[in-house]
């Protein structure tokens, strides 16, 4: 019997799969951080035979070069990806063994990306799940608008006619078993469900429902914002990832911080944001160890710039480190453990900013403050279901780069939760504005009393 263990990296939204038999197995799209594929296949007792990409990836650094080379796996690449190292170039159709009655048939399915192929699990001949990558996901497909914008809607068509090639090959009960979709931005539309098959999604996935026109005219519609930092994505993985240097960073004293700030240099407080909204070092911006650390942060930093991490712990600061690594940003250039009492530099105090709720807000409106300006961060899809009125919007990964558009008074910020608004409301304070971060769900808006406005209000105004 055949088995297939799912690797999540929850924070990008990703999975990756050990399947195999009892002896050997494939590792299908890695991670960049390998010890927990090497560990997973310790547990199995199996030996890592072959390692495939469905694609280069545009939203992580791969870790299948290096764990091929420390296992010795065969490294399968779609032979139409240019990489700068050796690798099994793998075309539509071939045929790779696993273990014994176990092999993985490559099928070009371009869309995600023009080199894109699946891999179909077949065990004694008779497919058993298929690793969809990029292509057919759990109730959509991977966006095709990562590649090159002229090629969006050829590769938006490529989509639903892979999506088509893969059911119409398969039957209802192979496993689908993607790549991205769990919260991924390479996900064209928001992903439903934890597991699914070809018969699942043959009824009701887009891709598949729908006639080619109507998918690519909605599809090309949905399209989300593109984290920045996915430009610098598929050069690392075309060019072939250095290995992994998970090593503690290099400690500084607050005399350093303060120096590395001074310099333009970005000082990340890991805590969460309500002990950061407390106190922090001044200039510092604050995204959340247990939020969406690596999206976020690699989304607003520019590119190349130094980062020095504060945590409260040294095991925050080791799952910071890792999850900043899957994105390239691989060594901080200083680190400390503690609290704004090891950090604020001699003769200085922590700064601080107000949390408040929806509620707060509307009772601070009733009662006529003249000087408040309201934030969203959400990003433009999000805001479309509805703002608060007169509420300015900035999105979250643009706010830095647009202070100047914030007009005067003090901030209230928003977003849908509260961990976007701590975000925004770190970078607001760090550029010397009175700011309040609202931390609060944005349905509880409406029942706080503030007007709202919808998307059939604007059009009729």
């Amino acid at each position: 019997m055949f088995f297939v263990d799912v690797l999540e990296t929850e924070s990008l939204g990703n999975r990756s799969y050990l399947a195999g038999g009892p002896d050997a197995a494939v590792v299908v799209d890695p991670p960049r951080d390998i010890d927990r594929v090497i560990a997973a296949a310790a547990r199995r007792g199996v030996r890592i035979a072959v390692v495939a990409e469905t694609h280069v990836h545009n939203d992580y650094v791969t870790g299948g070069l290096e764990l091929a080379r420390l296992t010795g796996a065969r490294y399968l690449v779609p032979a139409g990806a240019e990489v700068a190292y050796a690798r099994v170039a793998v075309a539509d159709g071939d045929v790779e063994p696993v273990d014994a009655g176990l092999e993985l048939r490559a099928v070009a399915t371009p869309g995600h990306t023009p080199h894109h192929t699946s891999y179909v699990l077949e065990e004694a001949g008779r497919a058993v799940a298929a690793f969809t990558g990029g292509s057919l996901l759990i109730g959509t497909v991977g966006r095709p608008d990562l590649v090159e914008p002229r090629l969006t809607e050829e590769l938006a068509r490529a989509q639903h006619a892979s999506a088509h090639r893969l059911a119409d090959r398969l039957e209802d009960t192979v496993s689908v078993l993607p790549t991205h979709g769990f919260g991924s931005f390479c996900s064209s539309t928001a992903a439903g469900g934890e597991h699914s098959t070809i018969g699942a999604e043959r009824a009701a996935n887009p891709a598949l429902v729908q006639d080619a026109e109507t998918f690519v005219r909605e599809l090309l519609a949905g399209l989300d914002d593109v984290p920045a930092y996915y430009a610098h994505m598929a050069p690392v993985n075309s060019e072939g990832p250095a290995p992994l240097d998970l090593t503690e960073p290099r400690r500084a004293d607050a005399d350093e911080i303060a120096r590395r700030l001074a310099a333009g240099e970005w000082v990340v407080d890991l805590r969460s944001r309500v002990a950061f909204a407390a106190g922090h070092v001044a200039g510092s911006l604050n995204f959340e160890a247990d939020g969406q650390l690596a999206t976020y942060l690699a989304w607003l930093i520019p590119w190349g710039r130094p980062v020095t991490l504060l945590a409260h712990s040294a095991d925050d600061l080791a799952r910071a480190q890792r999850e900043l690594a899957r994105v390239g940003i691989d060594r901080p250039a200083a680190a400390a453990v503690g609290s704004p009492a090891d950090w604020v530099a001699e003769g200085e105090r922590p700064a601080s900013f107000r949390r408040a709720t929806f509620a707060e807000l509307a009772a601070a409106r009733r009662d006529g403050a003249d000087d408040m300006v309201v934030v969203d961060v959400r990003r433009a899809a999000e805001r479309a279901h509805g703002w608060v009125r007169g509420s300015v919007h900035l999105p979250v990964h643009e706010i830095h780069r647009r202070l100047d558009e914030v007009p005067p008074g003090t901030v209230w910020v928003h977003c849908a939760g509260g961990m976007r608004a701590a975000v925004a409301a770190s970078v607001l304070d760090a550029a010397g504005r009175e700011v309040v971060a609202i931390d609060d769900g944005f349905a509880a808006a409406a029942g706080a009393g503030l007007p709202l406005v919808t998307p059939s209000d604007a059009t009729a105004a």
